[in-house]
């Protein structure tokens, strides 16, 4: 006797709607909660969707922005309520990519300080620039093998320690402790060329292998950098009471923002 196929009852109906549900709304975050557990989930992102969907369509996809020309994507981050992240469209694995310091290298740090504006967008109001940050990982202290400048608030204590350095004479480094750290502190007057914070670090970190072990992050040495300059944060684990991270003085529920 030949099978009859039988519509789905009303339960299977229900549980395949749930699941279809569902399936639309884990699809802007599924591949970020993948970098959990694929170290290169936000090279996938990038690669797999973000590009091709700039690339026939005209439009971001999954990132908030896709610049072909300058070859780098903003990526909002599932982790704070404003933190964003430049990432390259060429693969770069990170800070101690070569990549980063050859003659016609993208200009990363200029592009990230730029893309402040949607972490100001995110918390819906205007931030002094000392109170914003970007920060990128030792190849020891990242979870993913693509590079990614964090960009979000300063926690406010930092800041305020920071304040110190904001008449540095330009291109000198002085030393620091920060959330129980030493730091060494470069203030600047542009992030490009000769300022740009790769080649300041890796002016004394001459090879890949030390590079990996660093940390770099930069702030407004006041309230408008154009006016007052960056600042540019160094660590490295290979220095007594170093870290391999600063992300620790980056604020990622952006307390300034409401005051704190």
């Amino acid at each position: 006797m030949p099978m009859t196929l039988r519509k789905p009852t009303r339960l299977r109906q229900t549980i395949l709607r749930t699941a279809a549900a569902l399936a639309v709304a884990l699809t802007a975050t599924a591949c970020a909660r993948l970098a959990a557990v694929d170290s290169n989930a936000l090279w996938k992102i990038v690669d797999l969707r973000c590009v091709p969907s700039q690339q026939a369509t005209g439009t971001p996809g999954q990132c908030t922005t896709v610049d072909l020309e300058k070859r780098y994507v903003i990526l909002k981050d599932i982790v704070g309520r404003s933190q964003h992240l430049l990432i390259p469209t060429d693969r770069v694995t990170g800070i101690e990519s070569p990549f980063v310091l050859a003659p016609n290298a993208q200009d990363y740090w200029d592009d990230a300080w730029a893309s402040r504006l949607y972490v100001e967008k995110s918390v819906k109001r205007t931030l002094p620039d000392n109170q914003l940050g970007l920060e990128i990982n030792s190849q020891y202290r990242r979870s993913q093998n693509q590079l990614h400048i964090h960009i979000d608030c300063m926690h406010g204590d930092v800041s305020d320690a920071l304040a110190r350095h904001a008449k540095d004479t330009p291109g000198e480094w002085r030393w620091d402790t920060l959330d129980g750290q030493r730091y060494r502190i470069m203030r600047v007057t542009s992030l490009t060329q000769a300022n740009n914070p790769f080649r300041i670090v890796a002016h004394d970190n001459l090879d890949s292998q030390a590079m990996a072990m660093q940390t770099i992050l930069v702030t407004g040495a006041g309230p408008s950098a154009e006016k007052d300059g960056w600042l540019v944060v160094n660590s490295g684990l290979d220095i007594d009471n170093g870290s391999g991270t600063a992300e620790g003085l980056l604020d990622h529920a952006c307390r300034v923002a409401d005051g704190g």
